[in-house]
């Protein structure tokens, strides 16, 4: 009886594939940084206004990786001119096996970012120190309400979609 149950537990086993997640690689895709306002914007009193916008995109590298890049893009003002724009594509290869669906969607737009982010915001404050700015120290984000809200406003556009061609 002992034996029977451990045959159908292993059976169980493998008609499911395990699920794995580990990340292989998180690098550096791309960095930029322009000062446009030059040797002005020390000369002028800090007072930024700082505007950040942030994109995640996921590719299929090979059988069960994955490249996440997550962009976040910096730009900050004195009052009307510029007086940097920071861009970095921070990037990263997963493996992931046994997720499908709505679920490995949330683990390529929210999980991985999430690993990701705090390399981004290091990338930034570093370039930023040695072009002599003062370091941001961006806030944690949460992507996990990030991913929500996308999903709910696709799902709204999706109803709203059928309800016009409907009418």
């Amino acid at each position: 009886m002992a034996d029977e149950q451990i045959t159908d537990s292993n059976e169980a086993a493998t008609d499911k594939p395990a699920q794995q997640f580990a990340m292989q690689r998180i690098y550096l895709k791309d960095l930029s940084f322009e000062s446009p306002m030059g040797v002005e914007a020390f000369r002028k009193t800090w007072k930024p206004q700082v505007n950040q916008e942030l994109n995640t995109k996921a590719s299929k590298a090979a059988d069960d990786l994955y490249e996440v890049v997550l962009t976040l893009t910096v730009t900050v003002k004195l009052e009307d001119e510029t007086a940097f724009l920071i861009e970095v594509h921070q990037a990263g290869l997963f493996a992931i096996k046994g997720i499908e669906g709505q679920q490995l969607a949330q683990v390529l737009n929210s999980t991985c970012p999430n690993i990701l982010f705090p390399y981004a915001r290091e990338s930034i404050d570093s370039t930023l120190t040695k072009g002599s700015f003062p370091a941001l120290m961006l806030p944690p984000i949460n992507f996990d309400a990030l991913f929500a809200q996308a999903v709910a406003q696709a799902k709204q556009k999706a109803e709203n979609g059928e309800n016009s061609t409907v009418n």
